[in-house]
């Protein structure tokens, strides 16, 4: 059986960034990593939780909201994934960041907050998402975004 691509990128050497992590057709998946993995520093279900729904929110509201196919947390709680059609890569860390300042910002309530509309409606919180948004975007900020994974890319 064929290893799937995520699993052939070594951990050992990822930063806290955004990646192509894959190209399919006119799908670019982005490996949005928050964490380093395999450091102990795992976010935990109330800020991935909560930090999905206001990016989700806020990318799908977003000047490529349109070509948006899906984002979510990687089950290793080191990151997400964000999947975009036609995706030019500098013009989706800047819709990112974007998105990161809005939820910073954020007045008002959590998106998505009732029993209607979340299977786990009590469990989030807009605190955590607004630390999680500002460290990630610290660390978008930090390093020079060049979409590649470091050394030891593949095993």
């Amino acid at each position: 059986m064929e290893r799937i691509t995520s699993f052939c990128v070594d951990h050992d050497y990822i930063e806290e960034g955004i990646y192509v992590s894959r190209i399919d057709g006119d799908v670019t998946t982005f490996d949005m990593r928050t964490r380093k993995p395999n450091r102990g520093d795992y976010m935990d279900n109330l800020t991935m939780h909560s930090l999905e729904h206001m990016f989700a929110t806020y990318i799908r509201n977003s000047d490529i909201g349109a070509d948006v196919i899906y984002f979510g947390p990687m089950g290793c709680r080191t990151g997400f994934y964000l999947l975009v059609r036609n995706a030019v890569p500098e013009t989706v860390l800047a819709q990112a960041r974007a998105a990161l300042k809005k939820i910073i910002e954020h007045e008002g309530g959590m998106f998505g907050a009732t029993r209607k509309e979340c299977g786990n409606y009590k469990e989030l919180s807009l605190d955590a998402a607004k630390t999680e948004a500002q460290r990630y975007l610290r660390a978008l900020d930090g390093r020079v975004n060049d979409f590649t994974y470091p050394r030891g890319e593949k095993n």
